[in-house]
């Protein structure tokens, strides 16, 4: 692949590297091999050239949860308690999707995260396969698992069945930038001996699990009338923490559910916007990161957001609790942004370094807007990423190394094309 050096106006290689002067990055494979302030000196014989002299270049943002095809029903159960949503509103309406609407669904999801500077993403949902195509269509990084329910016999051998299958069908796929996980989707709708099964499975295919815990109140109080323990403690006693876990929002957990996570290396996708959206609460976060616990950060599925903006969640992972603590402290700038790109990347389990413009790390790049009124004044780069800037200065989108988006064009999806289906598909829902 030929190198390509693009020359920007000031870059964050992480939350503590900041370089705000105009710098260079120099891609090859996929991978940053070089970067600093200046000018390159290296060779630059059959060396690509980008300039963008009034960008400021950052880590790709890592969306570490989310259900991508749930675009489809923007706003079709709003104001609503979770377990009401999704019993009157999110089931009856996944009943009329098929295959290609969750092709649709999910590129309309990669749109929307490709302009909002977000070029890594997991998610859980139904038709896997064409969720699959479709992510790799557009040329985006995705953790991808099948989810998985436990309601009777039948839909427990096909969460099984469909899992093996998109697990060898799909990880690694694209060179890498598409790995699979196993979706258990709760332990309220999948039985312990289910769960059981899914940690098995698990330790045979070698790829790690993803499930939604303690994300409301009434979860664990059911936890513990039917198990006589929190949600946590049943995940770890059906063997599931014997494997790596994304635990998704983790809104009710108690210091002991906080000490056997962090026994176990749960990482946390911490989902801030959603969970006050549902009135689900808000996670101990603060907590969870003193004792050591990795919370990456997502926007959950445009159902229960609406949108999937990381800009959105770290501007409220930084004030919200803040908020909660009465401590200005809490969650700093710098912390929100680390929780953004190197944290949800390691939630999610990416390489060391991913979610860092380092040497060696993947060259997964969102450029924005330095001459946006949110950069105005510049006291200080990372205050202006976090507290003021957003989507809307995201210029440029880089996956390993190829640019997604350029000067806010998508170079790799039909926006077009992608307006017309979804609104076919929206007519179906709405029958």
């Amino acid at each position: 692949m030929t190198k390509t050096l693009l020359k920007v106006g000031a870059l964050i290689q992480s939350a503590s590297e900041i370089i705000p002067v105009p710098s260079y990055i120099v891609m090859e494979n996929g991978v940053v091999q070089a970067v600093g302030p200046g000018e390159y000196q290296g060779d630059r014989t059959g060396m690509d050239v980008i300039s963008r002299p009034h960008s400021l270049a950052i880590p790709g943002l890592v969306n570490s949860h989310g259900h991508a095809a749930m675009t489809l029903l923007r706003g079709a159960g709003d104001d609503m308690p979770l377990m009401s949503w999704l019993n009157d509103r999110v089931y009856p309406l996944e009943a009329k999707l098929t295959e290609e609407a969750v092709y649709w669904g999910t590129q309309l999801a990669c749109w929307e995260m490709i302009q909002s500077g977000t070029t890594c993403f997991t998610d859980m949902y139904f038709f896997m396969h064409d969720a699959a195509r479709a992510v790799s269509d557009a040329g985006m990084r995705a953790i991808l698992s099948w989810g998985m329910v436990g309601f009777n016999d039948t839909v427990k051998e096909a969460g099984i069945t469909n899992s093996r299958s998109f697990v060898g069908a799909w990880n690694g796929h694209n060179n890498g930038l598409i790995t699979t996980t196993l979706g258990p989707h709760a332990p309220y709708t999948c039985p312990p001996e289910y769960l059981t099964q899914v940690a098995e499975l698990s330790a045979e295919l070698q790829v790690p699990i993803q499930i939604h815990l303690s994300e409301t109140q009434v979860e664990v109080e059911n936890s513990f009338k039917e198990f006589g323990k929190s949600p946590i403690q049943h995940a770890h006693d059906c063997g599931l923490f014997a494997r790596p876990v994304l635990a998704a929002h983790c809104v009710h957990v108690s210091d002991a559910d906080i000490a056997l996570m962090k026994q176990f290396d749960v990482r946390v996708a911490h989902n801030p916007q959603s969970n006050l959206k549902l009135a689900s609460g808000v996670a101990p976060v603060v907590k969870m990161r003193q004792a050591g616990l990795t919370v990456g950060l997502g926007t959950d599925g445009a159902a229960s957001n609406n949108n999937l903006d990381m800009f959105e969640e770290l501007r409220l992972a930084a004030t919200l609790h803040k908020g909660v603590l009465f401590d200005p402290t809490a969650i700093p700038a710098a912390t929100a942004l680390q929780m953004a790109t190197e944290d949800s990347a390691r939630s999610v389990f990416l390489p060391q370094n991913h979610g860092t413009l380092r040497v060696g790390a993947a060259a997964d790049i969102t450029l924005m807007n330095l001459e946006s009124s949110h950069f105005q004044p510049s006291f200080d780069l990372l205050s202006n990423v976090v507290y003021a800037a957003g989507a809307d200065d995201v210029t440029d989108v880089f996956v390993a190394g190829k640019h997604l988006l350029s000067n806010r064009e998508l170079q790799t999806l039909d926006k077009e094309r992608i307006l017309y289906e979804v609104g076919r598909i929206e007519t179906i829902l709405k029958a």
